[in-house]
């Protein structure tokens, strides 16, 4: 397969995961694992993530003006601050993760159990928080929750980031639309430090010359390009529906992956 096309390929998968309760990172690493694939470096799996912001911002554009706009307004700062505080936990949580040595598993079991766990959480997050309605309002605890769970993320790949901060929220009793909405808005801070500390580490250590530039751009672009079409989808989808078909996805899939482990297929 042409390397373009490969690429072509994991920006694909890129763009449509990143958003969906089904981790980006877990499916990244599935087909360089199994060799469907060519395996790339960390850095261009970091990096490609920021094109999935494009797609925010796109979406977004709305609320981002009208948030620009209005910052005479309490509320606006308040939403602004929380945003923030939460970016800002993450930030720090996740230079003591890289200073203590704690490294993304990039074998297929621990991918395989976040996998098929997670899938599990969200049907019992799901249960509890049925027939509610939710608030609209983001308190602080729910600023502090969603920040652990992005950290929480950011360790057990599989576990999804946009999944955990969303359904986090929902369990503080926060509706839909308004997780949702600011697990996405969090997501453009996040992803975008994310992909300028590892371009940074990159070019501090010298990796940085061995990276095919012109591919990540590839693949970057058509992460974007994706990420908009499913971000558009999203926000209309949890309108009115739960995320429970994600569930059952990740548990077929933990469990097609656990098999093929177990039964020599992985390490």
């Amino acid at each position: 397969m042409p390397d373009w096309l490969a690429i072509i390929f994991l920006g694909i998968i890129e763009g449509v995961t990143e958003f969906l309760p089904i981790s980006s990172t877990g499916h990244l690493l599935i087909p360089q694992n199994l060799h469907w694939l060519p395996q790339k470096s960390d850095l261009f799996n970091v990096v490609i993530q920021s094109g999935a912001v494009l797609a925010v911002l796109a979406v977004f554009t709305g609320r981002l003006k009208h948030l620009a706009t209005t910052l005479g307004d309490a509320s606006t700062r308040d939403y602004l601050a929380k945003l923030f505080v939460s970016f800002f936990i993450t930030a720090v949580g996740g230079l003591i993760i890289k200073k203590f040595g704690i490294k993304l598993p990039e074998t297929i079991p621990p991918v395989a159990w976040a996998t098929l766990i997670g899938g599990f959480i969200i049907l019992v997050l799901e249960f509890l928080h049925k027939d509610k309605t939710g608030t609209a309002d983001i308190t602080w605890a729910v600023v502090v929750a969603v920040a652990l769970a992005q950290l929480l993320a950011a360790v057990f790949p599989g576990t999804s980031r946009s999944g955990a901060s969303i359904l986090m929220a929902l369990a503080f009793g926060v509706s839909r639309p308004a997780a949702t909405e600011f697990s996405f808005l969090l997501g453009i801070p996040t992803l975008m430090a994310a992909g300028a500390f590892k371009i940074l580490s990159a070019i501090k250590d010298g990796e940085a010359g061995n990276e095919d530039w012109g591919m990540v751009v590839l693949g970057t672009v058509v992460s974007a390009v994706s990420a908009f079409v499913v971000v558009k989808w999203l926000i209309r989808f949890v309108q009115g529906h739960t995320f429970n078909g994600f569930a059952w996805y990740r548990i077929a899939l933990g469990s097609a992956l656990l098999i093929w482990v177990y039964n020599g297929g992985g390490h």
